[in-house]
């Protein structure tokens, strides 16, 4: 089975990478123009186009491209020249404090709703939940962001705008990005536990005179975990295709950023490695998440 997943990974990659790079040659463009300006001469913008290769057949290019990644090698940026890995190093760290930081807030918000609501079925705190959920699930990101600037920091002054000059600048980015999460994790853990809470082996364990804690962390918790990982893992994908909104929101220097920044500047090798390294993290989180099945259920055999 594993390496069922790895053949698939490349597979995947292998039409990502090919999907994009066709994308980016139908997108409206040059990216001569972008660095040249409207104003060169021919001369010099044929000259660049040698220099960058563009001068050669889509195929060509599409090949010599696949052949670069094989190898490792990402290329160097055709706006500021710089090799590809030493701009992903500087933007990766920034993306992933992010992404950690948008997931605790999303695990501190919704395990405690879920758990609430599914304890306190069909109460008052059920329907708040739901409805916390569902507001989380309906606002997007581009809308809330702002939202949160307003009020947190024009109005209130207790966070800035934008930026990582300051260990605050991290926090409503994170709730940006982590709230849509929340939402969803929360209704999956409240119907998790509502589907374990009425199995005989948790009556009997109330029966044997155990308390509500001691049933719920034993018993019913890892008993509901295998939607909540599945959800988890799907997500984590899902923070990195969110980040790239908030980023340029919030003005934060990730990964993103640089995508779009590439996109803007009609930069194929930084939008094709950008591509990539999300499409690759997502496989990742997606094995692992795989692997933490058998953690989480002995039954379930990742070898097999």
């Amino acid at each position: 089975m594993v390496i069922y997943r790895l053949i698939s990974a490349l597979i995947v990659m292998l039409g990502v990478s090919s999907i994009t790079f066709s994308l980016l040659h139908v997108v409206p463009g040059d990216p001569v123009e972008v660095m040249l300006g409207e104003s060169a001469s021919v001369a010099d913008r044929e000259a660049l186009r040698v220099d960058l290769g563009l001068d050669k057949p889509v195929f060509e290019q599409w090949l010599s491209f696949q052949s670069n990644l094989v190898k490792g090698e990402f290329g160097d940026s055709l706006y500021s020249k710089k090799p590809i890995i030493e701009l992903i190093a500087e933007r990766a760290p920034w993306t992933a404090i992010l992404a950690l930081a948008s997931l605790l807030v999303a695990l501190l918000l919704a395990i405690p709703l879920g758990t609430l609501a599914a304890l306190r079925v069909g109460t008052f705190w059920d329907s708040m939940a739901s409805s916390v959920s569902l507001i989380g699930v309906s606002i997007p990101n581009f809308l809330f962001g702002p939202l949160l600037i307003i009020v947190f920091s024009i109005w209130a002054g207790w966070f800035p705008t934008s930026g990582n000059e300051s260990a605050s600048a991290i926090i409503l980015p994170a709730i940006t990005l982590g709230a849509s999460l929340a939402a969803i994790l929360a209704r999956m853990i409240r119907a998790s536990l509502l589907d374990v809470l009425g199995e005989e082996f948790v009556v009997a364990a109330r029966a044997r005179g155990l308390s509500k804690t001691t049933v719920l962390f034993r018993h019913v918790f890892p008993n509901a975990a295998l939607p909540i990982l599945t959800i988890i893992g799907l997500q984590l994908g899902a923070l990195l295709g969110g980040a790239v909104i908030t980023e340029i929101i919030f003005a934060w220097p990730g990964i993103g950023q640089l995508l779009i920044e590439g996109i803007q500047r009609r930069d194929y090798p930084v939008v094709q490695t950008c591509v990539l390294l999300v499409s690759f993290i997502y496989v990742v989180v997606n094995m692992l998440t795989d692997v933490a099945y058998s953690y989480a259920d002995p039954r379930i055999n990742f070898g097999r």
